[in-house]
C-alpha cells in the first residue's frame, strides 16, 4: 500500500487533532437534551480544547503509517477521526484522576471538579460545593467516555477495520482503569518500587504509547509482528514518559506544567521515586518522609525539603538513570521493528520530545 504524502509533523498533527475535536463537539450541541442546563457540554467544550501534548493521537496516527496506512491530508480523514477520538478517552482519564487525586489544576487553569465546585459557592446554592464539583466532573468524565466510544465508531473506516482497532481500545479502556484500582491499592499498600512500576505500566505506559500505537497500525491491518514489534517499543518509552511525568510532579516549573509541585506530595502519590528514596532514606531521613509526604497540610517550606531528601538519597538521579535505560530500549526496539521508513524516524523524534520534555 502506498502512502502519500501528508502534512505530518507534530505541530500540524495537533492542528489537525484539534480541528477534528472541534468539528466533533460543534456536531454535538444540536443534540444536547432541551431543558439541561449546558454547564457540562460549555465546561467540557473549553477543556477538551485547552490544549494538551496530543501524544496519543500522534503515536495513534504513526502507528497506522508505520503500517502502510494511507493520509490524504484532508479534513475528515478517517484515521484523524479515529485518533483524536483517544483524546477524548484522555479527557474522561485527566477528569477522573483529579477528582481521585485531589487536584485543583490542570493545563494551567481550575480542574474540572473545581470549576464546578466555585460555581456552587459563588451561585450560593445549597449543599457542599465540593460535593457538587465532584459529582458533576464525574459525569463529565463519563461524557467525555461515551463520547471517545461514538467517535471512534464514526470516524469512517469499514466494520472490519474497525473491530481490529476496537479489541485494542477495549483492552486499553480495562488497563486504565485496572491500573487506576491499582493505584488506589499502592497508595495504602507496601509502597516498593514494583508496585509502583507495574501502576505506571497499566495507568500510564501502555495507554499513553503501546495502545494508541497499535490502535493506529490495527486499523490499518498491521502483522501480529508489527502489533508485537510496536509493544516492544512503546512499553519502555511509555514508562519512561510517566517517570518523566513523576519528576515534573515534584520538581516541575508549575509555571510551565500548569501543576502544582504540591499535589503529588500531599497526596502522597506511590510513584516511583518515593519508593526509591524510602528505599535508600537513612533513620532521620525516614522519619521526616513519614512526616512530610501525604501531610495534606504540606506547605512550600516542607515541600523544599522533601525535595532536598528526594535528592540527597539519590531517587531523583536514579530515576534519571531509569529513564535513559528505558528511552534506550525503546529505540533499539524501534530500529528492528518492521516499518515504514517516515514512521519510524517520526516516532523516533516523537520519542526524544517524549522523554525530554519540560510539560
Amino acid at each position: 500500500m502506498t502512502v502519500t504524502a501528508a502534512p505530518s509533523d507534530a505541530s500540524g498533527l495537533r492542528t489537525r487533532v484539534d480541528t477534528e475535536l472541534a468539528a466533533f463537539l460543534e456536531r454535538q450541541a444540536p443534540d444536547w437534551p432541551d431543558g439541561a442546563p449546558r454547564g457540562i457540554f460549555a465546561a467540557l467544550h473549553r477543556f477538551v480544547l485547552a490544549g494538551g501534548k496530543r501524544l496519543r493521537p500522534q503515536f495513534c496516527y504513526w502507528g497506522w503509517r508505520g503500517a502502510g496506512g494511507e493520509d490524504d491530508g484532508g479534513e475528515g480523514t478517517p484515521i484523524l477521526v479515529a485518533s483524536a477520538a483517544l483524546e477524548l478517552f484522555h479527557a474522561f482519564a485527566l477528569i477522573h484522576d483529579d477528582i481521585l487525586d485531589h487536584s485543583d489544576r490542570r493545563r494551567g487553569a481550575p480542574s474540572v471538579h473545581r470549576i464546578f465546585a466555585d460555581l456552587h459557592t459563588r451561585s450560593a446554592w445549597r449543599g457542599d460545593p465540593d460535593a457538587y464539583g465532584r459529582n458533576t466532573a464525574l459525569l463529565c468524565g463519563d461524557l467525555c467516555a461515551a463520547w471517545a466510544d461514538q467517535m471512534f465508531h464514526e470516524c469512517g473506516l469499514r466494520r472490519d477495520e474497525l473491530l481490529r482497532g476496537y479489541a485494542v481500545f477495549a483492552l486499553m479502556r480495562t488497563e486504565v482503569i485496572a491500573g487506576e484500582y491499582l493505584d488506589l491499592v499502592s497508595g495504602v499498600g507496601d509502597g516498593s518500587v514494583a508496585s509502583a512500576l507495574t501502576v505506571i505500566r497499566l495507568k500510564a505506559a501502555r495507554y499513553t504509547v503501546t495502545r494508541p500505537l497499535q490502535i493506529g497500525a490495527a486499523l490499518a491491518g498491521g502483522s501480529p509482528e508489527l502489533i508485537e514489534a510496536l509493544a516492544e517499543f512503546g512499553d519502555p518509552l511509555g514508562d519512561a514518559f510517566q517517570l518523566r511525568d513523576d519528576v515534573l510532579g515534584v520538581f516541575g516549573d508549575p509555571q510551565v506544567t500548569g501543576k502544582s509541585v504540591l499535589d503529588d506530595l500531599r497526596e502522597g502519590k506511590p510513584t516511583v521515586m518515593m519508593a526509591l528514596a524510602r528505599q535508600a532514606a537513612d533513620r532521620a531521613q525516614s522519619a521526616r518522609l513519614r512526616e512530610l509526604f501525604g501531610n495534606a497540610d504540606l506547605d512550600d517550606e516542607g515541600a523544599a525539603e522533601l525535595r532536598a531528601i528526594i535528592e540527597a538519597t539519590g531517587a531523583r538521579d536514579e530515576i534519571e538513570r531509569m529513564i535513559r535505560m528505558r528511552a534506550k530500549a525503546g529505540l533499539r526496539a524501534l530500529a528492528d521493528a518492521p516499518l515504514a521508513p517516515a514512521a519510524r524516524e517520526a516516532l523516533a523524534g516523537l520519542a526524544a520530545r517524549t522523554i525530554t520534555r519540560t510539560v
